[in-house]
Protein backbone atom coordinates (compact mmCIF):
# COMPACT_ATOMS: atom_id res chain seq x y z
CA UNK A 1 0.00 0.00 0.00
CA UNK A 2 1.77 3.25 -1.18
CA UNK A 3 2.40 5.63 1.65
CA UNK A 4 0.58 8.84 1.90
CA UNK A 5 2.88 11.04 3.56
CA UNK A 6 6.64 11.20 3.88
CA UNK A 7 8.24 9.76 6.65
CA UNK A 8 9.92 12.21 8.02
CA UNK A 9 5.97 14.39 8.52
CA UNK A 10 4.97 11.07 9.62
CA UNK A 11 7.23 11.15 12.23
CA UNK A 12 6.91 14.75 13.42
CA UNK A 13 2.86 13.35 13.55
CA UNK A 14 3.95 10.63 15.35
CA UNK A 15 6.00 12.56 18.37
CA UNK A 16 3.57 15.19 18.41
CA UNK A 17 0.73 13.25 19.19
CA UNK A 18 2.45 11.89 22.29
CA UNK A 19 1.59 15.11 24.23
CA UNK A 20 -0.86 15.46 26.22
CA UNK A 21 -4.17 16.08 25.12
CA UNK A 22 -3.07 16.24 21.65
CA UNK A 23 -4.90 13.58 19.40
CA UNK A 24 -4.01 12.51 15.85
CA UNK A 25 -6.06 15.10 13.87
CA UNK A 26 -3.93 17.91 16.34
CA UNK A 27 -1.15 16.45 15.40
CA UNK A 28 -1.04 16.48 11.73
CA UNK A 29 -2.20 20.02 12.04
CA UNK A 30 0.71 21.13 14.21
CA UNK A 31 3.03 19.07 11.77
CA UNK A 32 1.92 20.26 8.90
CA UNK A 33 1.99 23.91 10.08
CA UNK A 34 6.13 23.90 11.29
CA UNK A 35 6.32 21.85 7.96
CA UNK A 36 4.96 25.31 6.10
CA UNK A 37 7.10 27.90 8.51
CA UNK A 38 10.37 28.88 7.87
CA UNK A 39 13.62 26.84 9.01
CA UNK A 40 14.79 29.76 11.08
CA UNK A 41 10.91 29.11 13.51
CA UNK A 42 11.51 25.31 13.50
CA UNK A 43 15.12 25.48 14.39
CA UNK A 44 14.45 27.99 16.82
CA UNK A 45 11.20 25.47 18.42
CA UNK A 46 13.86 22.87 18.03
CA UNK A 47 16.80 24.52 20.06
CA UNK A 48 14.39 25.30 22.82
CA UNK A 49 13.48 22.09 23.06
CA UNK A 50 16.60 21.19 23.50
CA UNK A 51 17.69 22.87 26.07
CA UNK A 52 14.49 22.66 28.17
CA UNK A 53 16.37 19.74 30.47
CA UNK A 54 19.50 21.85 30.35
CA UNK A 55 17.95 25.17 31.37
CA UNK A 56 15.92 24.51 34.10
CA UNK A 57 16.14 22.37 37.43
CA UNK A 58 14.23 22.17 40.93
CA UNK A 59 14.83 24.28 43.90
CA UNK A 60 16.41 22.32 46.49
CA UNK A 61 14.12 23.68 48.99
CA UNK A 62 10.42 24.38 47.73
CA UNK A 63 11.00 21.95 44.67
CA UNK A 64 9.20 24.69 42.45
CA UNK A 65 11.10 25.06 38.70
CA UNK A 66 14.06 27.38 38.74
CA UNK A 67 16.96 28.62 36.22
CA UNK A 68 19.92 26.07 35.95
CA UNK A 69 22.11 29.34 36.79
CA UNK A 70 19.54 29.80 40.37
CA UNK A 71 20.42 28.37 43.53
CA UNK A 72 17.20 28.39 44.84
CA UNK A 73 13.04 29.67 44.18
CA UNK A 74 12.63 33.52 44.06
CA UNK A 75 9.78 32.87 45.43
CA UNK A 76 11.65 31.85 48.35
CA UNK A 77 14.53 33.98 48.65
CA UNK A 78 12.54 37.21 48.02
CA UNK A 79 12.49 39.24 51.42
CA UNK A 80 8.93 40.43 51.12
CA UNK A 81 7.26 37.11 50.93
CA UNK A 82 6.52 35.78 54.72
CA UNK A 83 8.41 32.32 54.91
CA UNK A 84 5.79 31.38 57.81
CA UNK A 85 3.19 30.21 55.57
CA UNK A 86 3.21 27.46 52.82
CA UNK A 87 1.09 26.75 50.39
CA UNK A 88 1.19 22.94 49.79
CA UNK A 89 0.74 22.23 46.11
CA UNK A 90 1.10 18.56 43.92
CA UNK A 91 2.65 20.09 41.31
CA UNK A 92 5.21 23.19 40.14
CA UNK A 93 2.70 24.16 37.75
CA UNK A 94 0.24 24.41 40.64
CA UNK A 95 2.12 27.27 42.02
CA UNK A 96 1.11 29.54 38.90
CA UNK A 97 -2.41 29.21 39.68
CA UNK A 98 -2.45 30.57 43.35
CA UNK A 99 0.00 33.67 42.34
CA UNK A 100 -2.28 34.13 39.21
CA UNK A 101 -4.93 35.37 42.02
CA UNK A 102 -2.50 37.79 43.33
CA UNK A 103 -3.76 37.21 47.08
CA UNK A 104 -1.21 35.50 48.05
CA UNK A 105 2.66 36.53 49.82
CA UNK A 106 3.32 33.14 51.20
CA UNK A 107 5.87 30.51 50.05
CA UNK A 108 5.37 27.14 48.56
CA UNK A 109 5.92 23.59 48.92
CA UNK A 110 6.17 21.00 45.88
CA UNK A 111 5.14 17.70 46.72
CA UNK A 112 5.79 16.16 43.31
CA UNK A 113 2.46 14.42 42.90
CA UNK A 114 -0.46 13.21 45.34
CA UNK A 115 -0.77 9.72 47.19
CA UNK A 116 -2.26 7.37 44.25
CA UNK A 117 -1.50 3.57 45.62
CA UNK A 118 -3.25 2.59 42.13
CA UNK A 119 -0.39 4.58 40.32
CA UNK A 120 2.47 3.10 42.88
CA UNK A 121 2.83 6.82 44.37
CA UNK A 122 3.32 6.94 48.22
CA UNK A 123 4.44 9.20 50.80
CA UNK A 124 7.88 7.95 50.67
CA UNK A 125 7.39 8.84 46.80
CA UNK A 126 6.84 12.91 47.83
CA UNK A 127 8.83 15.59 49.51
CA UNK A 128 7.17 15.33 52.81
CA UNK A 129 9.97 15.02 54.75
CA UNK A 130 11.88 18.38 53.52
CA UNK A 131 8.34 19.94 54.36
CA UNK A 132 8.53 18.77 58.08
CA UNK A 133 11.79 20.33 58.23
CA UNK A 134 10.95 23.70 56.88
CA UNK A 135 8.01 23.67 59.24
CA UNK A 136 11.04 23.75 62.00
CA UNK A 137 14.01 25.92 60.36
CA UNK A 138 11.51 28.59 59.13
CA UNK A 139 9.20 28.39 61.91
CA UNK A 140 6.22 28.09 60.15
CA UNK A 141 3.31 29.21 61.45
CA UNK A 142 0.85 28.03 58.86
CA UNK A 143 0.39 25.83 56.00
CA UNK A 144 -2.37 25.89 53.08
CA UNK A 145 -3.01 22.14 51.85
CA UNK A 146 -3.95 23.45 48.30
CA UNK A 147 -3.78 19.63 46.85
CA UNK A 148 -6.32 19.22 44.18
CA UNK A 149 -9.99 18.34 44.74
CA UNK A 150 -9.73 14.46 43.93
CA UNK A 151 -9.56 11.56 45.40
CA UNK A 152 -6.06 11.40 45.90
CA UNK A 153 -5.44 15.00 46.71
CA UNK A 154 -8.05 14.43 49.08
CA UNK A 155 -6.14 11.43 50.41
CA UNK A 156 -2.56 13.18 50.49
CA UNK A 157 -4.07 16.40 52.13
CA UNK A 158 -5.48 13.79 54.70
CA UNK A 159 -2.26 11.88 55.41
CA UNK A 160 -0.30 15.64 55.77
CA UNK A 161 -2.27 16.58 58.05
CA UNK A 162 -2.11 13.04 60.29
CA UNK A 163 1.53 13.06 59.62
CA UNK A 164 2.12 16.64 61.08
CA UNK A 165 0.25 16.04 64.06
CA UNK A 166 1.96 12.67 64.55
CA UNK A 167 5.34 14.43 64.47
CA UNK A 168 4.53 16.98 66.99
CA UNK A 169 4.97 20.15 64.89
CA UNK A 170 2.44 22.47 65.69
CA UNK A 171 1.34 24.66 63.19
CA UNK A 172 -1.93 25.67 62.05
CA UNK A 173 -3.06 24.09 58.77
CA UNK A 174 -5.51 24.99 56.54
CA UNK A 175 -7.34 23.65 53.35
CA UNK A 176 -8.52 25.67 50.44
CA UNK A 177 -11.97 26.43 50.45
CA UNK A 178 -14.02 24.07 48.41
CA UNK A 179 -17.19 24.75 46.55
CA UNK A 180 -19.38 24.98 43.27
CA UNK A 181 -18.18 26.80 40.37
CA UNK A 182 -20.24 29.34 38.45
CA UNK A 183 -22.74 27.95 36.74
CA UNK A 184 -22.59 25.12 37.25
CA UNK A 185 -26.04 22.77 37.61
CA UNK A 186 -26.04 20.44 41.28
CA UNK A 187 -27.08 17.50 39.09
CA UNK A 188 -23.62 17.66 37.23
CA UNK A 189 -21.63 18.34 39.99
CA UNK A 190 -19.29 15.58 41.13
CA UNK A 191 -19.58 13.90 44.93
CA UNK A 192 -16.67 15.40 46.20
CA UNK A 193 -17.27 19.24 45.08
CA UNK A 194 -20.82 19.05 46.78
CA UNK A 195 -19.39 17.27 50.01
CA UNK A 196 -17.02 20.63 50.31
CA UNK A 197 -19.65 22.68 49.18
CA UNK A 198 -21.84 21.54 51.78
CA UNK A 199 -19.24 21.44 54.67
CA UNK A 200 -18.34 25.35 53.68
CA UNK A 201 -22.11 26.98 53.43
CA UNK A 202 -21.98 30.24 54.80
CA UNK A 203 -24.79 31.88 56.40
CA UNK A 204 -27.07 34.40 54.99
Amino acid sequence: MAQLLPAALLRAIDELGRLPGVGARTAERYAYFLLRSDTHTVNKLASTLANLHSGVKTCPITFALIDADDDVSSLYSDSTRDKKLIAVVEEPLDIIALERTGQYNGTYHVLGGAISPIDGVGPEQLHIPELLKRLVDDDVEEIIIATNASVEGESTALFLQRHIQEQGITVKMSRLARGLPVGVDLEYADQITLTHALEGRRIL
